[in-house]
């Protein structure tokens, strides 16, 4: 990819920019900043439109993420202050619609989880827990909460829905039997901790602990799955070095290696293609790398995307 490639987009945002997502047809951009504030921009091909900017938060905002279209036109956000709000556009205007005050600390991470399990929305917080608020269709919200990380969670995320296998298993009856609720973890404890529902109890309950890094893990990513046995988690941490944990079944342990050399710098985000095949890994060197898994099961370098001066 050449640098003409790279677009520039000025968000007119006052202070720093720590997140910024397409929705789920890349028509919509969100961007999150220190200076409090939510941007909206439409984007056609190389042109992107301010269209609002949501000012409700009172503090720093880190995380933004948008729901699945069949819910409508809907974006949550966490801030430095411990809230997580919530955020519908009706009739050309956004409007707050729910607001969670559960966290004691700043909240670090939103992921919502996949469309068919419902509007399920998971937070990470400094506070070491872990909230699932989950919508209801009275119109209310449910809370549950986890004590994930004792010194502070950093960041959330879904597994896919889909159990690993079930492409290559049939069951008959229940057309839910091959869903699964889980969720993961990555602490300041540096830890990756796997969570998992259990419907007979209506609790979440820890079924994995992934010890591998040597600094606070800062986030960590599922790569979708479709279906297929092998499961792969990325996880990248403040030691400069990002991790890949492979499954080969549901009963398996967990494996890992490590993604290349050391990074130069902290490793902040990972995030996988939709397909799943390709990482990108950011870090505090400004640049993002693309890797993706060899045939014979190696990870390769495929580029190197940086901003030029």
């Amino acid at each position: 990819m050449s640098q003409k490639d790279l677009q520039t987009i000025e968000t007119n945002h006052e202070d720093m920019i720590h997140d910024a997502q397409l929705d789920y047809y890349s028509r919509r951009l969100a961007t999150a900043s220190s200076d409090h504030t939510i941007k909206i921009f439409n984007v056609d091909g190389d042109n992107q439109t301010l269209t609002h900017t949501i000012t409700d938060n009172t503090a720093p905002v880190w995380q933004i993420a948008w729901a699945h279209p069949k819910f409508g036109t809907i974006l949550a956000s966490c801030a430095y202050d411990g809230r997580v709000l919530i955020f519908k556009e009706q009739n050309g205007s956004w409007t707050k619609i729910h607001e969670s005050n559960k966290h004691t600390a700043s909240v670090n991470s939103v992921a919502w989880a996949p469309h068919e399990l419902g509007a399920i929305l998971a937070c990470a917080s400094s506070d070491g827990k872990i909230s699932i608020l989950e919508y209801k269709d009275d119109g209310s919200w449910e809370t549950q909460l986890i004590d994930a990380h004792g010194i502070g969670c950093n960041a959330v995320t879904w597994a896919p829905a889909a159990i690993p296998g079930s492409l290559v298993q049939t069951n008959g009856g229940n057309p839910n039997v091959n869903v699964i609720k889980k969720v993961v973890s990555a602490g300041c404890d540096n830890l990756i901790k796997i969570w998992g529902y259990k419907d007979e109890t209506k609790s979440w309950q820890e079924e994995d602990t992934l010890d591998g890094h040597s600094d606070w893990v800062r986030d960590v990513a599922w790569a979708p799955n479709t279906g297929l046995p092998k499961s792969y988690l990325a996880s990248c941490s403040q030691d400069k070095s990002v991790l890949i944990w492979t499954q080969e079944h549901p009963k398996a342990e967990w494996t890992h290696k490590t993604l290349g050399e050391k990074f130069p710098d902290v490793v902040w985000r990972v995030s996988w293609s939709l397909s799943g095949n390709v990482l990108a890994v950011s870090g505090g060197d400004n640049k993002v790398t693309l890797w993706k898994e060899s045939s014979k099961g190696d990870w390769e370098l495929l580029e190197t995307l940086e901003e030029s001066a």
